[in-house]
């Protein structure tokens, strides 16, 4: 009988690394949604300026008579193949974000991370009776928390990308 989700333990809990990982990742959630929101937009566009510019002349600063399709081509995989990482990771952390069980945890995320605000803006935010330091704690809680759903997922085993 296959697992749908992570191998193993039933109820694992990330380690040291995965954490710091889940972090990373939540610090640059809302950047990458960005990015694959303009990819969206103007995925043509860009695929002409690869196809057009100077970057597509000479992806290797050795090679003096380029091509230039050929070069545009990698370029627009490369394009391509980030999109479709950014994809997964975002797609990944949102499901785990959505399992969080803590209500004060997951808005401290949402706000914190998937809304892209600083740490200060998140503290200010909460100003509802929690202390600076209950903030910090539910934020840790949070990340924690994802980090725990991931490895369940077997995110972590999927991950093949180094930062």
């Amino acid at each position: 009988m296959a697992m749908a989700w992570g191998q193993g333990e039933l109820f694992p809990k990330a380690d040291k690394m995965e954490i710091q990982r889940t972090k990373f990742l939540l610090g640059k959630y809302k950047s990458m949604t960005s990015l694959m929101s303009d990819f969206e937009k103007f995925g043509q566009e860009l695929k002409q300026v690869a196809i057009d510019g100077e970057s597509a002349r000479r992806i290797d600063q050795e090679d003096m008579h380029a091509d230039k399709t050929a070069n545009a081509a990698i370029l627009i995989e490369k394009q391509r193949w980030v999109y479709q990482k950014y994809h997964f990771y975002t797609h990944q952390l949102r499901r785990a974000w959505g399992i969080v069980q803590d209500e004060d945890s997951k808005k401290a995320i949402d706000y914190r991370y998937m809304q892209g605000y600083s740490y200060k803006e998140t503290l200010l935010f909460f100003r509802h009776g929690l202390s600076d330091s209950t903030i910090r704690r539910k934020i840790t809680d949070g990340e924690e928390s994802m980090a725990n759903t991931l490895k369940l997922m077997g995110f972590f085993e999927q991950d093949d990308t180094e930062f």
